[in-house]
């Protein structure tokens, strides 16, 4: 039976995964947002990657709460459902910023001395 805490700490997963997904993406495309040499930009970076995080994110988020806070019964299911939540928006975090890294590397000036 649900509790009257389950649909905020839900909504709660889904503002924490979309503030998770704008902030990996707003700090990891800016480099191919700004351009380069004569300003050269990675457009897709605004209509492919920007919906995948923005979406993506909170529904990993709601699922990996819903996958634990439904299946577990008894006390503290909550406290696991939140845990969960952390774990799975680390993760996503983790891997938005590799792959905007990869996608943004061209863009990114390494000049040696």
């Amino acid at each position: 039976m649900p509790t009257a805490t389950s649909g905020w700490s839900g909504a709660l997963a889904v503002v924490g995964g979309f503030l998770t997904g704008f902030a990996v993406w707003g700090l990891g495309a800016a480099p191919g947002l700004r351009g380069t040499f004569e300003s050269e930009r990675d457009l897709s970076l605004l209509y492919a990657d920007l919906p995948l995080m923005l979406f993506g994110t909170p529904a990993l988020a709601l699922g990996a709460w819903a996958l634990v806070a439904r299946t577990r019964a008894g006390r503290g299911r909550e406290g696991r459902a939140a845990l969960a939540v952390v774990a799975a928006l680390a993760l996503a975090g983790w891997g938005g910023t590799e792959w905007l890294q990869m996608r943004t590397a061209a863009f990114v000036r390494t000049e040696a001395w």
